[in-house]
C-alpha cells in the first residue's frame, strides 16, 4: 500500500471550480492556485480531466477513459497541479463522467464506440454502450444525414474509402465516409462491392455494403424511429454507458483511481448519477475503491420536498438545493402581489405547474421520442394482456406525473431501510397519474406494479426489470428538458428564481422562504453536514449578481410596474409576445449593459428553448429578428432603457444588501461552499455558454492583494471579494462553528433581519427586504438574540458586548450591527482569537 493510501485527508472546508479546456489548460490553473489558496479555499475542484471531443469547452463528452485530456496538458500537467496544491495543504477533486461518453464524428476518437460499429452486438465492448440491439435487427442506429439514405447516396454523397494515418484505428481500413463522418466496414464486407455485377463504384454496390453492416443511416428527421441507443437528455451526441457492469466500470474508471491512489486526486464529483441504471449501486461501488475518508459529491437535482437518499454513500450534494433555499429566502415578501400581477398582465399563464406539465407532456411526446418508444416496447413485453394504446397513453401520465428526477427502486437488490423512500416518487406519481385519468386506473396500476417489483412479473420477468431500470433512466429527462429547458424559458414571473432544482413559486408568498432556508439548513447540518452550497455553477441560467440585481429591484414595486408596462408597450410596437419582452427587461435589469453579442446569443437561445415562437430544429428567424431589435432599444434608447437605468440607480444599496448576503450565506450554511471560477466578485453572467467566458485572474488577484494590504473594500467588487475570503478564511480556523458536528440555529430578530449562530461560536446576520425596511422607518429598536459574550465581527473587527440578560442569552441591537455594512459575521472574541493563530 502507498502512502497516499494511508494518508489522512485534507481538512476539507471549502472548493473552488475550475473549467479547464484548451484555451484554459493545467498549466494556466497552476498559476492560479496562489490565489485560490489566499482566498481561504482547501480544495481545487476540476471540470472533466479524462480526454473530451478536440475543442471540448466542458469535458463532459469524453472519448478516452485511458488518457488526462491532452488539450489540458495530459497527465504530467495535472500531476504538476496536484502537486502545487498539495505543497500548499490544498487538496484536488475532479469531475466524473459515468453516464455517457461522445458519440460525435470522427466516430474512431471513441475507440469502444468504434470497435462496435465496426463488429456490431458482438464485439468485446458491446455491452459497454446501452443499446436496445433488438429494436433494429441487430444494427446500431445513426441518424446522421441530412436527407434520406436513397437521397443521400442518390447525389453520392456517401462513397467507400480506406482510412487516412491520422485517423487512428480507420487508419489502412476500409471505411464509408459522408462529409465529416467516417465509419467502419465490417469485416470482409469490403468485397461485397468488388464482387457487385454493376460495378463496385456503383450505387448498387454501395448499397449491398450499407445494409450489411452493424450500423444503419438514415435521416436525422427519422431519429424518433431510428435512435436505439440511450442518449444524455436528448443530445444524440452522448451515448448512455452500462458502468453498472463491473468491468465497464473498472476500465472507465481505472485511470482515475490509479491517480487517486498515488494521491494525485483527493475527491470526486459525480455528474448526473440519476442517469445511471443503479445510482445508489455505483455510489457504493465507488466508495469501496476509494481511500477513507474521500469525499465524494453528487451532481443530484431535488424537488420540492424531496431529499438525498438517506442511504447514498457520499458527502451530500453539488448545492442546488441550497442556492434553490437560500434565494428564495431573499425574496422581498412585501412586492410579490405586484411582480406577480405584473406577469399575468403578459398573458402568460399564471401557474407554473401548469406551464411545467404543459413543458413535460412536449418532452415525452416530441423531444424523448426514442427513449419513450423504448419504455413502450417493454411495456408491452411485460404486460401483454394490456391494450397497447392504453398503455401508451398510461407510460405518458406517468412519466408526466413524477414530479422527482427519479426513483431509486432496484431489482433483486437486497431489502433496505430507505425501500419506501426510496420508491416514493413512484407512489406520489401514481396517485397524481390516476387524478388526472381515472379511466387509465387499470394500465396505470399494473405499470407501477411492474416498475415497483419487476421480478414478480408473470409474462417476462427480464422485460419487466429492464422497463424499470429505464423508466426510472427517464423520468430525469422529461424533468429536465421540461422544466429547466423549457418551462424556465417560458415562464417569467420573477426570472431570478428560475433556477436548477428550484421551484419558482416558493418565496413568492406573504410569509417569504426564510422558513423553506431554515428547515433545509437543520436538514443539512443533520444529514449532510459536508454537502456542497452554491450560488453560480457552470450550469446555472443566471450567476449570482445578477439573480442580485433583479431581486433587488422585484423589491421596488414601483420601478418592477413601470418596467413591466413599459415592456408591454415596447412589445407591442415591435410585434413580440409580451411574455419575451418580460424576460428581456428583466434580462437587462440583471446583466447591465451586456454587449450585443451575448445578449443577442443569450436570447436565441432561450427563444428556442421555450419552443413558442422559435426552436433550433425550425428557427424563424423573422421573429428571433424582431426580439433582438426590441432587446437593443431597450439595452440603448428609449423608455424602457431610461426605466432600467434609473431602477438599477434607485435600488443600488439593495442591489449591494443582496449581493453581499446571498454570499455570505452561502459561505457559513450547513455544507462545503464552492466558490464558481468567476464568482467571488460581482459577476454578470447569463447562461452557459456565457458563464464560461474568460476571467481576468490577474484582474482578481490584484484586487485580492490590494484588499489584504489596505484592509478596506472601495467598491462592490472588493465588498463581494472581501467577505469571500474573511468567510473562507475563517472556516479554515473554526473547525467548531462549521465542521460536522456544529448544530444551525437561526436568529429571531423579525422581519428584516435574517440570521443563524453555527456551534454556538459564529453569527451570521443579513439584512432582508432592506428596500421594505427603509420604507418602515429603518431597524429601529430591533434587538437580536444571542448568546452572552463578548463578538467580533469578523468582517469590520467592530466588538459587541452583550450582557447576560437571564439563561445566559442577551441581544444587540441590530442598527448597531449593521452599522457599516449591511451583513455582519460575528464570533466569539476568545474562539475569534484562537482560532486566528
Amino acid at each position: 500500500m502507498t502512502n497516499a493510501d494511508t494518508a489522512e485527508p485534507r481538512p476539507l472546508t471549502a472548493t473552488y471550480r475550475l473549467q479547464l479546456h484548451a484555451e484554459f489548460t493545467c498549466a494556466d490553473a497552476l498559476e492560479v492556485v496562489p490565489y485560490i489558496h489566499a482566498l481561504g479555499v482547501s480544495h481545487v475542484y476540476l471540470s472533466p480531466v479524462l480526454t473530451a471531443v478536440p475543442g471540448s469547452e466542458h469535458g463532459y463528452d469524453v472519448v478516452d477513459h485511458t488518457e488526462i485530456n491532452p488539450e489540458i496538458g495530459g497527465q504530467e500537467a495535472l500531476e504538476e497541479l496536484a502537486a502545487a496544491c498539495h505543497e500548499r495543504g490544498m487538496g484536488l477533486i475532479v469531475d466524473v463522467v459515468p453516464n455517457h461518453m461522445a458519440m460525435v464524428a470522427p466516430f474512431w476518437r471513441n475507440a469502444p464506440l468504434w470497435e462496435v460499429l465496426r463488429e456490431g452486438r458482438t464485439a468485446p465492448r458491446a455491452h459497454w454502450f446501452d443499446i436496445d440491439w433488438d429494436h433494429l435487427s441487430g444494427r446500431l442506429g445513426l441518424p446522421v444525414l441530412g436527407d434520406t439514405l436513397t437521397e443521400v447516396v442518390a447525389r453520392g454523397e456517401i462513397s467507400l474509402d480506406t482510412g487516412r494515418e491520422d485517423e487512428g484505428p480507420a487508419a489502412g481500413k476500409p471505411v464509408v465516409r459522408y462529409h465529416e463522418h467516417v465509419l467502419p466496414l465490417a469485416p470482409g464486407t469490403e468485397q461485397l462491392a468488388q464482387e457487385h455485377p454493376d460495378g463496385p463504384e456503383s450505387r448498387a454496390a454501395l448499397t449491398v455494403v450499407l445494409d450489411a453492416q452493424h450500423w444503419l443511416l438514415g435521416s436525422w428527421l427519422e431519429g424518433g424511429e431510428l435512435l436505439n441507443y440511450r442518449r444524455f437528455f436528448e443530445v444524440d451526441g452522448l451515448i448512455g454507458v452500462r458502468v453498472e457492469e463491473p468491468d465497464v466500470f473498472a476500465e472507465t474508471h481505472e485511470l482515475l483511481l490509479d491517480l487517486h491512489h498515488r494521491g494525485v486526486v483527493d475527491g470526486f464529483r459525480i455528474d448526473h448519477p440519476d442517469g445511471l441504471a443503479d445510482p445508489t449501486g455505483y455510489l457504493e461501488q465507488l466508495r469501496a475503491h476509494l481511500r477513507a475518508g474521500t469525499p465524494v459529491w453528487v451532481e443530484k437535482i431535488l424537488e420540492g420536498n424531496e431529499r438525498l437518499p438517506k442511504g447514498w454513500a457520499c458527502e451530500g450534494t453539488t448545492g442546488y438545493d441550497a442556492n434553490a433555499a437560500l434565494s428564495a429566502a431573499l425574496v422581498d415578501p412585501t412586492t410579490t402581489d405586484v411582480v406577480t400581477n405584473a406577469w399575468v398582465a403578459t398573458g402568460g399563464e399564471p401557474d407554473i405547474h401548469v406551464e411545467i406539465e404543459r413543458c413535460k407532456r412536449l418532452a415525452v411526446d416530441r423531444l424523448l421520442v426514442p427513449e419513450v418508444s423504448r419504455l413502450m416496447r417493454r411495456a408491452r413485453e411485460a404486460l401483454p394482456h394490456h391494450d397497447p394504446d392504453r398503455l401508451c397513453e398510461a407510460l405518458t401520465e406517468l412519466l408526466v406525473s413524477v414530479h422527482a428526477y427519479r426513483a431509486y427502486v432496484r431489482p433483486g437488490a437486497p431489502p433496505s431501510a430507505h425501500d419506501e423512500a426510496m420508491a416514493a416518487p413512484l407512489r406520489e406519481g401514481l396517485a397524481r397519474a390516476v387524478a388526472a385519468r381515472e379511466d387509465l386506473r387499470p394500465e396505470l396500476e399494473a405499470l407501477v406494479g411492474v416498475l415497483l417489483y419487476p421480478q414478480g412479473c408473470v409474462s417476462d420477468p427480464a422485460a419487466a426489470i429492464d422497463l424499470c431500470v429505464r423508466f426510472q433512466q427517464t423520468t430525469g429527462p422529461v424533468m429536465a428538458k421540461g422544466i429547466e429547458d423549457t418551462a424556465f424559458y417560458r415562464w417569467h414571473r420573477l426570472v431570478a428564481l428560475n433556477e436548477v432544482g428550484a421551484d419558482p413559486s416558493v418565496g413568492l408568498t406573504p410569509d417569504g422562504g426564510v422558513d423553506l432556508l431554515h428547515a433545509w439548513a437543520r436538514h443539512q447540518a443533520e444529514h449532510w453536514p459536508l454537502g456542497m452550497t452554491t450560488l453560480s455553477t457552470h450550469d446555472t441560467k443566471r450567476s449570482e449578481g445578477v439573480r442580485a440585481r433583479i431581486l433587488a429591484v422585484a423589491g421596488d414595486w414601483e420601478a418592477w410596474s413601470r418596467l413591466a408596462n413599459l415592456g408591454r408597450d415596447a412589445a407591442e410596437q415591435h410585434g413580440v409576445d409580451p411574455p419575451t419582452a418580460h424576460l428581456i427587461w428583466q434580462t437587462l435589469v440583471g446583466a447591465g449593459r451586456v454587449s450585443e453579442e451575448r445578449l443577442g446569443d443569450y436570447l436565441t437561445k432561450a427563444m428556442r428553448e421555450a419552443k413558442q415562437h422559435s426552436t433550433w430544429v425550425e428557427p424563424d428567424v423573422d421573429y428571433e429578428a424582431r426580439v433582438l431589435a426590441l432587446a437593443g432599444e431597450m439595452v440603448s434608447e428609449g423608455e424602457v432603457a431610461e426605466a432600467i437605468g434609473a431602477a438599477i440607480r434607485d435600488n443600488e444599496l439593495t442591489i449591494r444588501t443582496l449581493m453581499l448576503a446571498q454570499k455570505l450565506l452561502q459561505l457559513t450554511l450547513p455544507g462545503v461552499p464552492d466558490t464558481y471560477q468567476s464568482a467571488g466578485r460581482v459577476d454578470l453572467s447569463l447562461v452557459d455558454p456565457d458563464n464560461r467566458r474568460p476571467v481576468d485572474y490577474d484582474e482578481m488577484v490584484e484586487r485580492l492583494e490590494r484588499l489584504d494590504s489596505t484592509g478596506w473594500p472601495t467598491d462592490l467588487d472588493d465588498e463581494v471579494l472581501w467577505v469571500t475570503t474573511r468567510a473562507l478564511r475563517l472556516r479554515s480556523w473554526l473547525p467548531q462553528a462549521y465542521g460536522p458536528g456544529a448544530d444551525y440555529q437561526p436568529v429571531e430578530a423579525g422581519p428584516h433581519v435574517l440570521g443563524f449562530v453555527r456551534g454556538g461560536v459564529a453569527a451570521t446576520l443579513t439584512i432582508r427586504a432592506p428596500r421594505a425596511l427603509g420604507a418602515a422607518g429603518g431597524l429601529g429598536e430591533t434587538r437580536v438574540p444571542l448568546p452572552a459574550d463578548t463578538w467580533i465581527d469578523a468582517l469590520t473587527g467592530a466588538e459587541h458586548h452583550i450582557q447576560d440578560e437571564g439563561g445566559g442569552t442577551g441581544s444587540v441591537l441590530a442598527a448597531d450591527v449593521f452599522t457599516d455594512r449591511p451583513v455582519a459575521l460575528l464570533v466569539r472574541a476568545h474562539d475569534l482569537r484562537e482560532g486566528g493563530r
